[in-house]
């Protein structure tokens, strides 16, 4: 008998993790039926595979007497907690789950999760590569977006099932959690982030404390040492904890709670009870920025812990590559070295990238404001930070916020406009870096379609 065979699975939501949960209840034995308020040529086209895979698809409405009767609600994270289908249903009586809670119940092998403000797909990428490195096998997915890996739903299906499976989860992820346990749990930054969504930076915080919810004696924790926020959102929760920082250590003054480190611009590894393991310079790794450092810290310390040999993670780390839209080069055009970091969409990625590069750079830093405080920003330009231009929606918030720390520019016209007045501003050997601090959706569909269109612009095309 297949696991939801007289089951009811309602999807809320149509997007990649709904129409991946469809498919898992469906291949599952369950009854599904999925709906979308949104009516977009993409839904139709997954209403259809789905609706040929024997699921009942609804685009533009959701039924609530039906989802209200199904066993299991499954919701998409793009669906906000107030939305009025959730309020029905709450007020019905009913629950709901999120699509990594559902996949976790068929994820028949140990799991690593990663979640974090920034750095999570760059840790769990290098993570699941330094254990391929080691030979074992992974799958690598979640939140960490099409191009990566799946939806969690997808890597519940995988024949043969991996050896490890490394999933990247947000907090609009983790906030409908109610069994999901990693063997392997790491948090890897904590800022202030999501504001246009939550009430509060508490409730953020509180959603991603949900990793820890149920934990047990066997679970290990990979915490960012550097920040007492982290240690605050870990609170008392049962398990063994390991921690990196991106300070340098001298032997004599290592923490027996720190387990990965730098010294002498080196990276390295001491798990309990053995001595330290000296892995990759610094100046080595593929990745740029000191914040990059602490993501190849957590990930190698992660897939140690998870079995990986020390020679592997050294050859691991020099192979892997940077993803795209993450303080990626993209070229060089005009004299200038264009950088492509558009995935940094909040205060805390855009200070990290600053405090990473030394300059001298032009800064590009706008979209859809998020709500968050601005102050940080100021604080972090450097002496290198020849100019910047505020573009976008936040455009006017951000330069009161600036003031006259630095040389400004406001870019009340498009991207393109907005582009060419940081060239303006920049000097031949300038860095030009977009590290926007918002999200891209008052100009482009994602920080994807943004970060693609500065790097066209950096290739000359028009």
């Amino acid at each position: 008998m297949k696991p939801l065979e007289g089951s009811t699975i309602s999807i809320l939501g149509l997007g990649a993790s709904g129409a991946a949960a469809a498919r898992l209840a469906l291949i599952k034995g369950g009854e599904v039926y999925v709906s979308d308020s949104q009516v977009e040529p993409s839904a139709a086209a997954g209403a259809d595979e789905l609706r040929s895979m024997g699921a009942r698809v609804e685009l533009g409405r959701h039924d609530l007497e039906r989802v209200a009767a199904a066993t299991a609600v499954v919701v998409s994270p793009g669906i906000p907690p107030d939305a009025p289908v959730l309020q029905a249903l709450e007020a019905a009586g009913g629950g709901w789950v999120s699509e990594p809670e559902f996949a976790f119940r068929f994820l028949d092998g140990p799991l690593i999760a990663v979640t974090g403000t920034n750095g999570k797909t760059t840790t769990a990428s290098m993570t699941a590569h330094l254990l391929q490195e080691s030979g074992f096998e992974v799958g690598l997915g979640g939140n960490i977006g099409a191009e990566f890996g799946p939806p969690a739903s997808g890597l519940a299906l995988l024949d043969p099932v991996p050896d490890w499976f490394v999933v990247e989860v947000s907090s609009f992820q983790l906030a409908d959690t109610v069994d999901f346990q990693p063997s392997i749990g790491v948090v890897t930054s904590l800022a202030p982030d999501h504001l246009d969504r939550y009430p509060s930076v508490e409730a953020y915080y509180g959603d991603k404390g949900r990793l820890f919810k149920n934990a047990d004696s066997e679970s290990r924790w990979v915490l960012n040492g550097d920040s007492p926020a982290v240690e605050a959102l870990a609170g008392d929760a049962p398990g063994e904890r390991f921690r990196f920082t991106t300070h340098e250590i001298e032997a004599s003054q290592l923490p027996l709670e720190t387990h990965a480190f730098v010294r002498g611009g080196e990276l390295f590894l001491r798990l309990p009870e053995t001595d330290a393991e000296p892995l990759i310079s610094a100046r080595e790794l593929p990745t740029l920025g000191r914040h990059n450092v602490g993501n190849a810290l957590a990930a190698s310390l992660t897939a140690r812990l998870a079995g990986s040999a020390r020679l592997s993670l050294t050859e691991g780390m020099k192979s892997f590559q940077p993803l795209p839209h993450r303080l990626e080069p993209v070229g060089e055009a005009g004299g200038l070295r264009w950088v492509n970091d558009s995935k940094a969409t909040n205060v805390a990625a855009t200070v990290g990238a600053l405090n990473s590069l030394e300059g001298p750079l032009v800064l590009l830093l706008g979209g859809k404001d998020k709500g968050e405080e601005l102050s940080p920003l100021r604080r972090a330009l450097h002496a290198g930070v020849r100019g910047v231009v505020v573009f976008g929606e936040a455009r006017y918030r951000m330069a009161a916020a600036l003031g006259e720390s630095t040389e400004l520019t406001v870019a009340d016209g498009s991207f393109e406009y907005a582009v060419d007045a940081a060239r303006a501003l920049a000097k031949e050997g300038d860095l030009l870096l977009l590290s926007p601090a918002c999200s891209s959706f008052d100009m482009f569909p994602n920080y994807q379609a943004r970060g693609d269109r500065f790097s066209a612009l950096a290739r000359g095309e028009s």
